[in-house]
């Protein structure tokens, strides 16, 4: 698939169609960066005056288009463009970036329109970027078919569905003198979409890191792929959080945005780089195209600022890093080469009055005992870019240094190191390196075999139903039996053993503890009959169908915890995982995965809950078993994988005993499309 956007980013030749000789107008301001870019192949300028602009001959028609030219900019009203791209494939052009608006963001006409943009596109073999876009810059090779002009050649490939986000993040590489790889402003995503760009970028030489902004994943599918295969580090700022915010999003590019919880799950099981500002997305990104990552944990700060190593050190502990005492080795050397008023210790501060050489001194002593320095310039200090080298694990904050500062940052970031205005955003940033300490791609899980689907005739299925169906499909559950009468229920309860737990049957009951529909350690024949008409009454009263009542024996003492399925739009199942049981909703400690996933995600999922030492035993407590806790998690993954029908299954309470665990109770609901 990246072979195909060859043409998009390296073409030989390219067309403007719609050039303008006016200036103010989009097709002059593109056709003018494309030539000042430097672009090296030929340009054909489409206007049907057939003027000269810019000193380039156009052509009147895109007919007159020479054969094999790869490339099209497509900058004319939306109406004309669908059949456009059918003329520009009868002139063997291989991909178009199509600014103009009107298409789906604009209503149904709109829609209409992109849909038959799409279908000529596909039949003519023709990749396309947008509609509706800021266009595509790739410096590598000369090409800016966008806007601003920015040129200065970097590492961090930045793609993003709003043109304008896209446009600030290179403006920030550019005016720090980072620069960028590519800049990709994918508008409505008709053809070409973010999972199309990783897979481009992956192979790219001049791409370190992979930057998107998203509102919504086009194709989950192919998105999922595309990371897996993915061996660089990917950040993604995906907006759209909140329930205006998706609003917006589906408003602005016709995105889904999705559940976030589920994107937020995606991401950490597939070792995405998430920021939560555009800061921090330049931030997170600039860290991993400039910063080496270290070979470990222990970091060591040199400052002349006391209060902004605080600051950092507060950041790096809680991300993971550990700023560990100085050896005292170490410790010995510094005191030599230090003025006595310096404080040798780590934070290392070499006070107000440090200068370049001093901070060089220290750090050349320090490096073989550390895994990252950082060193902070809390003043100005002028040299500190002559004392600091590319390729190695150091992190630069530089603060409080006004005209020297900004001189000295830039000297850096040209040798390729980079700086950070804040310890706190340098920190932050650095982190990403230690944030995913397993392999960030791995294997995806092998899906289990196909099995019989569970018999129902309605989407949801009744408590006895759904509890039958996990023992069917080797799950552990409690001992239950149906009764639709008292006799029944005494008999099923005498199987069982006393005591036992009695609990409405009902279809049209999800949540039965909140309507009286349990009744726990009924400890006789007389119990179980009473227990059967005081459920038969509460169905009544809330005019609920009966479906008899389920017996089940009492599970022993442990912690409760729920495992949940749910069917997201975009994503397919996810798996989640909660401390607290019944009383979820109220400590709403999640974490969710997607399916099929294995046990080491499962047990990152476990990790991920606040409660999780709760697992662990507390105040004297004994730990549960947490094993069997992952494979029922794993078990779960492989049986909604088996069964694409089921659309939400609730395994609440399940009860994890010191040895094993108790299902209690289950709810299954299928999907629509199958019940």
């Amino acid at each position: 698939m990246s072979d195909s956007l060859q043409a998009l980013f390296r073409p030989n030749g390219l067309a403007v169609i719609g050039a303008s000789a006016k200036p103010g107008k989009l097709g002059f301001t593109i056709l003018k960066n494309i030539l000042d870019a430097g672009f090296g192949g030929p340009v054909v300028p489409v206007n049907p005056k057939g003027e000269t602009i810019l000193g380039v001959p156009s052509v009147k028609s895109v007919d007159d288009i020479p054969s094999g030219t790869d490339l099209a900019v497509v900058i004319i009203p939306a109406a004309s463009v669908p059949a456009t791209i059918l003329q520009l494939g009868e002139r063997k052009v291989r991909a178009a970036i199509v600014i103009t608006g009107g298409f789906a963001e604009s209503g149904a006409d709109g829609a209409r329109l992109q849909e038959e943009l799409k279908r000529n596109a596909a039949q003519c073999g023709i990749r396309v970027v947008g509609p509706n876009c800021q266009g595509v810059n790739y410096p590598h090779h000369g090409l800016c078919a966008s806007w601003p002009l920015i040129t200065r050649k970097g590492a961090m490939a930045i793609a993003s569905q709003s043109g304008t986000v896209g446009a600030a993040l290179i403006d920030w590489a550019a005016e720090e003198k980072l620069g960028f790889s590519a800049f990709v402003s994918m508008g409505n995503r008709v053809d070409v979409d973010e999972a199309d760009l990783i897979e481009f970028f992956a192979s790219d030489p001049n791409t370190k890191v992979i930057t998107l902004y998203i509102e919504g994943v086009k194709n989950a599918g192919k998105f999922l792929a595309a990371v897996r295969a993915c061996q660089k580090p990917i950040v993604i700022f995906k907006a759209g959080r909140t329930e205006q915010g998706r609003k917006a999003a589906e408003s602005h590019t016709r995105s889904l945005a999705g559940k976030d919880e589920i994107y937020d799950a995606v991401f950490r099981q597939l070792g995405i780089h998430r920021a939560a500002s555009l800061e921090e997305l330049y931030d997170f990104s600039k860290a991993l195209a400039y910063v080496p990552a270290p070979a470990g944990p222990r970091m060591l700060i040199v400052t002349s600022s006391g209060g902004s190593a605080i600051i950092a050190t507060d950041v790096a502990e809680e991300n993971g890093l550990r700023v560990s005492a100085l050896p005292t080795s170490l410790a010995s050397r510094l005191r030599e080469i230090l003025p006595s008023h310096c404080i040798v210790g780590n934070p290392l501060d070499v006070t107000g009055d440090g200068d370049a050489e001093r901070f060089r001194r220290v750090i050349a002593a320090s490096r073989e005992d550390y895994d990252v320095v950082m060193t902070i310039f809390g003043d100005p200090i002028p040299g500190a870019s002559k004392i600091l080298e590319p390729g190695r694990p150091d992190l630069v904050a530089y603060l409080g240094g006004a005209d020297v500062e900004r001189a000295e940052r830039l000297l850096l970031h040209e040798k390729g190191i980079a700086v950070f205005p804040t310890p706190e955003r340098a920190v932050k940033a650095f982190s990403c390196h230690v944030r995913f300490a397993r392999d960030r791609f791995p294997r995806t899980p092998e899906a289990p075999p196909a099995s019989a689907a569970p018999a129902a005739a309605g989407k949801s299925l009744s408590p006895a139903d759904s509890m039958a169906f996990l023992a069917r499909e080797g799950v552990s559950v409690v001992p239950s039996r149906q009764a639709s009468t008292d006799e029944e229920a005494v008999a099923a309860a005498r199987k069982i053993g006393y005591p036992v737990a009695v609990k409405m049957n009902s279809l049209d009951v999800t949540h039965k503890s909140d309507v009286g529909g349990v009744l726990l350690n009924v400890k006789d024949e007389a119990g179980v009959r009473k227990a059967f008409g005081d459920l038969e009454g509460v169905a009544r009263r809330l005019g609920a169908r009966s479906g008899g009542v389920l017996v089940s024996a009492m599970a022993a003492r442990g912690l409760e915890i729920i495992v949940g399925v749910t069917r997201d739009l975009q994503f397919g199942h996810a798996v989640m995982f909660g401390i607290g049981g019944t009383l979820v909703e109220i400590f709403r400690d999640v974490a969710f995965r997607i399916v099929p996933f294995s046990e080491k995600d499962a047990t990152d999922m476990i990790g991920e809950t606040r409660g999780a030492k709760l697992l662990e035993g507390v105040r004297g407590g004994r730990p549960a078993d947490v094993a069997a806790l992952r494979r029922l998690l794993v078990q779960v993954s492989g049986l909604v994988t088996r069964h694409p029908e089921i659309d939400e299954m609730d395994l609440n309470p399940v009860i994890v005993h010191e040895k094993g665990l108790t299902i209690v109770d289950t709810r299954i609901v299928l999907s629509a499309r199958t019940a």
